[in-house]
C-alpha cells in the first residue's frame, strides 16, 4: 500500500536510508531531518512493514522538485515499488504546479527508465546545494543530476 508517511513512521524510514545510506547507495539523512520533513516523504507499506520509501523536496521559488532518499528494501526490489514511490512524487509535484522534478542519485539507469534526462548539475539552481556540506563525498560528488519535465 502507497501513502503519505506519518510521524509514526520516522523511525522506520529512517533505518531504511540508514541501511542504504551505510552500502553508499543514497545519502545518509538524520532522524531529525526525517522528522521536520515527514511531510515529504511517501511509503510503501507490505504488511505493516514499510518496505519503501522516498521525499518530494520543493526547492525554493523556482517551479522545480528534487526527489530525495527513494530506498527500496532488497527482498521487494524489482516489483515495481520504487517505480510507484517515483509517480506518487511525480503525481503530487503535478498537484502542486511544478513543472520539473529532478533527482541527484548513484542510481541513474533506475531513473532514465523512468522517463528522467541526464542534465549537468551545473544547470540546477545554487539553492540546491545548501545539503552538500554536510555530505560525506563533499566536494567530490558522486551524483549524477537527471531532470523530468512533467506535461500537465
Amino acid at each position: 500500500m502507497l501513502r503519505k508517511a506519518k510521524v509514526t513512521d520516522a523511525e522506520k524510514i529512517y533505518r531504511l536510508i540508514a541501511f542504504w545510506a551505510k552500502r553508499g547507495k543514497v545519502l545518509p539523512r538524520s532522524l531529525n531531518y526525517i522528522y521536520e520533513h515527514i511531510r515529504s516523504f511517501w511509503v510503501y507499506q507490505e504488511k505493516k512493514r514499510i518496505v519503501g520509501t522516498c521525499a518530494l523536496h520543493i526547492v525554493g521559488w523556482e517551479d522545480l522538485a528534487e526527489i530525495k532518499s527513494l530506498v527500496v528494501v532488497k527482498e521487494y526490489q524489482r516489483k515495481g515499488i520504487g517505480k510507484k514511490l517515483v509517480h506518487a512524487c511525480i503525481e503530487e509535484a503535478k498537484s502542486l504546479g511544478i513543472k520539473r522534478v529532478f533527482a541527484l542519485t548513484f542510481v541513474g539507469a533506475f531513473f532514465r527508465r523512468l522517463g528522467f534526462k541526464k542534465i549537468s548539475k551545473e544547470k540546477l539552481p545554487h539553492k540546491i546545494w545548501s545539503e552538500c556540506v554536510t555530505c560525506p563525498y563533499f566536494p567530490h560528488c558522486k551524483e549524477k543530476a537527471l531532470i523530468l519535465k512533467i506535461s500537465s
